[in-house]
């Protein structure tokens, strides 16, 4: 296995990625866009998930592909993005048809980003608008760290932020990994290295190794306003929805590898699969193993990359990594 050309989710062949912020609101939307609808699942395994049309993607529901997948910024509020992405597409013609018109399937997933120091007292909801800017910016080159569904995250101890990474197979097949980190845990252990170090290529996010430093004892504390990491996971594999569920669950290692604690009940950890169909498998069996392989390690390198990508702003509650360690560690 290697990185792809862009070291992105993108390299997966007709997917884009488009981002939107608020700088003031401190929140965003990032929309991962299918050039054609695509097979999607999802796998929640945080106690306090927020999520649009997931029930969908199960397997025995007539709706089997989507036209896009939403990550949102704004808790509850953030809902509202995918119905933006909704009304993009269902202009530019695309969605489920049922008789003479077009319905978009736009399944989302939020965090919880209010209490980050952005100026929330809106009169009107922002993710719509949101929404709508990321479906039209919607590229395959993309930027990292406090962008879209990235741009309030927060760890327990740094700046969290939107991440990406890829993987080719032997065989051809690409995988790749789009995160908003947003985490009750941590991404670094007591300096600066990553706990997805094992997994990193060259020095995508530093090259500084595993953790070196840590206390073995040290216990989850609860602050508010850090909750919830929400992924996308991709092949261009032709996968049915079964398989591509067991690649979101597979990919959930990867944040455990990458984030202590996760999967917590105040975090809304989820990941969808999503799986554009150009490339049939070489085996039934073997290869979506692999797939879900490469989805973990494109997780966890995703999540580091995030937050190592993270700028600071004004009024942020904690520091990002560069700020901390960028000088001596990277």
């Amino acid at each position: 296995m290697r990185p792809g050309a862009r070291n992105l989710i993108t390299d997966v062949p007709g997917l884009r990625v488009g981002n939107a912020s608020d700088t003031r609101v401190k929140s965003g939307v990032t929309v991962l866009l299918g050039d054609a609808p695509f097979t999607a699942a999802v796998h929640v395994m945080g106690g306090a998930p927020g999520t649009r049309e997931t029930d969908l993607l199960a397997p025995d529901k007539v709706v089997q592909e989507v036209d896009a997948l939403v990550l949102s910024g704004g808790s509850a509020f953030g809902l509202d993005a995918a119905s933006g992405v909704a009304d993009g597409l269902r202009a530019a013609g695309r969605g489920f048809a049922v008789g003479d018109q077009r319905v978009p399937i736009v399944p989302g997933a939020i965090l919880f980003d209010l209490l980050n120091g952005g100026d929330k007292d809106w009169r009107e909801n922002p993710y719509k608008s949101l929404g709508r800017q990321a479906l039209t910016a919607a590229a395959t080159e993309f930027e990292l760290g406090t962008r879209g569904a990235g741009t309030g995250a927060t760890t327990r101890r740094l700046k969290g932020g939107l991440g990406s990474a890829s993987l080719v197979l032997d065989c051809g097949i690409a995988v790749g990994a789009l995160v908003a980190v947003n985490a009750l845990g941590d991404v670094v252990g007591d300096g600066p290295e990553f706990w997805a170090g094992p997994w990193e290529f060259g020095r995508e996010f530093g090259g500084l190794g595993p953790v070196r430093s840590h206390d073995p004892g040290a216990e989850p504390t609860l602050k508010q306003g850090q909750a919830t990491t929400i992924a996308i996971v991709a092949t261009d594999a032709a996968l049915t929805q079964a398989q591509a569920k067991r690649v979101a669950t597979a990919a959930h290692d990867g944040m455990a590898r990458a984030i202590l604690p996760s999967h917590t009940l105040y975090d809304g950890d989820l990941v969808f699969a999503a799986a554009t169909g150009a490339q049939a498998l070489p085996d039934e069996v073997l290869t979506p193993m692999a797939i879900g392989h490469a989805a973990a390690i494109c997780l966890a390198r995703a999540i580091a990359r995030g937050v190592w990508s993270a700028e600071p702003a004004d009024a942020d509650p904690v520091p990002c990594w560069q700020s901390e360690f960028g000088a001596g560690g990277a």
